[in-house]
């Protein structure tokens, strides 16, 4: 507890991790006041009504940086560039110049990579701010609007997305940690107060074993996040001895920390993607007039409001994104080109191709249980909301897991900071 408060003091008492940490708080003010403009002509109380025990909005409403529920002109949030990343980074699975792009050429490389996202993020913001709009305005949340209102509107709605997406890549340049988790982040908590307001308004006494049951998961769920994403599996690696003039370096005995999570909450975050992105398409086709496309889609809605439907799939999302997330951050081939250059050696594994194999191996093992874990956790929240019927709680237990695991990440962040400094 000591070295954490003398971290902490040490970090406000450099000048530089000072304004860094200065410019994220003022980030996120900059980002909560652009969430509180709304779009001009909206029914407040159909608003609240359309959004009531809407799991679907509410989990979009997180992607939002709580930017949706009062149809902010940042109301999209950063959704349409995380799907544009997803998308990019599935490419590389088929694409053998992406994936080279991405792995082996470096910063310059990723640089590209992510410029390519950017470009992706304008016409996915640009559809998801068309289909929003004919869907709210015809649910009679929004009025009905001309042509030349319905352009502004997108075109600012788009516009405010990629506004969120230059400062979240803002914060993670000259701020500390990622800019984007921690826009979502910012969302979140600003939505604790008025929600913890709302059950204290809405607690009658035979609630009070479910709240009960939902603070002891709550609990759970941040023990449980906390010692998988800390959890490393160590493979020993030794150092060659070499003989330079009279010295002898090398000889040394370490290890290399394989994370059992190594990809964090962004297969929570994919996964919500991929579900979203299809029900907001159906979920417009559903108005159309046309026949046989309301019955195909009427059909697809109801699948996917399927409770034991949308629980297995966002299982198997959540499980196949951690493996395919860890795969596209971490290369054993890189690692074990890296150990042999430098006359490093796993005890017992020949160098080179021997030792990814055997890297990957271990690496396959241990995601295993990092994203069984990652997935049970996910889908937790659900089977809370079928036993007590209470929609808030799968969006809450979502949202619970995105906290810690971003507060997780920005204490390292911090930590790594003022480590090098003391260095």
């Amino acid at each position: 507890m000591d070295s954490i408060i003398g971290k902490i003091s040490l970090a406000l008492k450099d000048s530089v991790l000072r304004k860094r940490l200065l410019f994220v708080a003022l980030a996120l003010v900059v980002f909560r006041l652009l969430a509180a403009i709304p779009i001009p002509g909206i029914d407040v109380a159909r608003l609240e009504a359309f959004f009531s025990n809407n799991q679907f909005l509410g989990l979009l409403n997180i992607f939002s940086g709580g930017g949706l529920s009062n149809l902010s002109i940042v109301m999209l949030g950063v959704g349409p560039y995380i799907t544009g990343s997803i998308i990019m980074q599935l490419l590389t699975m088929v694409s053998p110049k992406l994936k080279a792009l991405y792995h082996e050429e470096g910063e310059a490389g990723r640089a590209r990579f992510s410029q390519y996202s950017r470009l992706l993020t304008v016409p996915l913001a640009l559809i998801q701010a068309f289909g929003f709009l004919v869907l709210l305005e015809r649910q009679g949340v929004v009025p009905d609007l001309a042509t030349f209102e319905t352009i502004t509107n997108i075109v600012i709605i788009t516009g405010g997305s990629v506004l969120l997406m230059w400062l979240g890549e803002l914060m993670t340049e000259f701020g500390i940690g990622n800019g984007v988790s921690l826009i979502i982040f910012a969302g979140i908590v600003a939505g604790i107060p008025s929600a913890l307001s709302q059950l204290l308004f809405a607690f009658e006494p035979s609630d009070l074993p479910m709240y009960i049951a939902f603070i002891a998961v709550a609990v759970a769920i941040v023990w449980g996040v906390v010692v998988v994403t800390e959890a490393e599996r160590p493979i020993p690696v030794t150092y060659a001895k070499r003989v330079r003039g009279n010295k002898v370096f090398g000889g040394v005995s370490t290890y290399l920390p394989l994370r059992v999570n190594q990809a964090g909450v962004i297969p929570i975050i994919f996964a919500l993607s991929i579900l979203l992105f299809p029900q907001m398409i159906v979920s417009f086709l559903a108005n159309v007039d046309n026949a046989l496309i309301h019955t195909i889609s009427t059909a697809l809605l109801a699948i996917f409001s399927n409770g034991w439907f949308y629980s297995i799939f966002y299982f198997v999302l959540v499980f196949v994104f951690t493996y395919f997330y860890t795969a596209v951050t971490f290369d054993p081939n890189t690692i074990a080109t890296n150990l042999q250059k430098n006359g490093a050696f796993i005890p017992g594994v020949r160098p080179g191709t021997p030792t990814s194999e055997y890297i990957g191996s271990v690496l396959t093992r241990i995601t295993l249980v990092g994203a069984v874990f990652l997935a049970l956790v996910a889908v937790l929240p659900l089977a809370m909301r079928a036993i007590t019927g209470n929609a808030s709680l799968a969006i809450g237990g979502t949202a619970l897991l995105i906290v810690v695991s971003v507060v997780l990440d920005f204490i390292k962040k911090i930590d790594a900071q003022v480590s090098m400094r003391e260095y």
